[in-house]
């Protein structure tokens, strides 16, 4: 998910041109940031996110809140923002919601841009012009469209039903900006990917995070630094599925499942007894169990052994180093 640092403007027939758009475009892109996360090398995520992370942020508040997307921050030690102005400021970790995957940090220092507002993502619909913004201003910024409104399945226990697929692809797009026609932040940029929108081609497209999912749980992640409901289940596991059939890709080590003795290579046949045929309907059949802790009974197949086992589940969080405090 974390894309490699690299300086690589959009190219100059791509970038939108600000006669193009009823607002003001160049205010707007101001709004986006560099960030900068340095993550300790014993942290649980450093093995997959890495510990030196770069992406972007968006300033949404006059109190210096920017609003990113969570993997860029998760268990960091150290947040850098710098504007498109050069100015640096250090930043904060306020919190991260586990099943949106937004984060929020808070600027430590006065960054002298202007908010970018949050707009109505519901309303953006595919066809619609967007600016896909990078840092940098319009030198980072992408004149695209909206291609599609679909569910989105992660392969980390992740699921969005509603994700914004947006073309033509960012190359630098974690945490950019998503501004939708009225000139406010519709969407935080997650990751690049292959996609068939639909009508049977393929297409290399972003998928961003609708900012609608923020508004009801912002005033409670600024609270608590996370949404203020019942953990989901968490097994540690990467799954994919391949001819109707859900396939372990990974196991987190020392996660609930590892501790449970599944393996790397496991196909994932039913959850109780619900049969799985898809990362999708695997996750939803996990999370209607209950919340973090519960017992999540699996049919398993392996080596063409087929038998059942008990994973005590998790709270993803709790296995996470928290943010320094300041």
């Amino acid at each position: 998910m974390v894309q490699p640092e690299r300086d690589e403007s959009v190219p100059p027939s791509l970038q939108p041109r600000p006669e193009d758009y009823g607002y003001d475009l160049d205010r707007a892109l101001r709004a986006v940031v560099t960030l900068r996360a340095r993550v300790p090398d014993d942290a649980f995520t450093a093995g997959t996110l890495g510990t030196e992370r770069v992406g972007h942020a968006v300033l949404i508040r006059d109190d210096g809140l920017l609003l990113t997307i969570g993997y860029l921050i998760t268990e960091a030690e150290e947040v850098w923002l710098t504007t498109a102005e050069g100015r640096v400021v250090p930043g904060h970790v306020v919190g991260y919601d586990q099943v949106t995957g937004f984060g929020l940090v808070q600027a430590l220092g006065r960054l002298g841009i202007p908010p970018l507002a949050l707009g109505n993502s519901g309303a953006v619909r595919p066809g619609e012009r967007i600016v896909f913004a990078g840092a940098g201003g319009q030198a980072g910024a992408l004149a695209g469209q909206v291609v599609s409104r679909q569910p989105f399945v992660g392969y980390w226990e992740y699921l969005l039903e509603d994700a914004i697929y947006t073309a033509p692809a960012h190359p630098l797009w974690g945490g950019a900006a998503v501004i939708g026609p009225k000139g406010e932040l519709v969407g935080i940029g997650s990751i690049q990917l292959g996609h068939d929108p639909g009508d049977g081609k393929l297409r290399v497209l972003n998928m961003s995070v609708p900012t609608d999912l923020l508004k009801p749980i912002l005033d409670q992640m600024l609270a608590l630094g996370r949404p203020d409901r019942p953990p989901r289940p968490w097994l540690g596991v990467s799954a994919v599925s391949e001819e109707g059939k859900v396939i372990l890709i990974g196991v987190a080590r020392n996660g609930p499942a590892a501790r449970a003795g599944l393996r790397k290579g496991d196909l994932v046949l039913a959850v109780g007894e619900q049969p799985v045929t898809d990362e999708a309907e695997f996750f939803r059949a996990l999370w209607a169990l209950g919340e973090a802790g519960v017992d999540v009974p699996l049919v398993l197949e392996r080596d063409d052994d087929r038998f059942e086992v008990n994973v005590t589940s998790g709270d993803r969080q709790r296995f996470l180093k928290a943010a320094p405090l300041h």
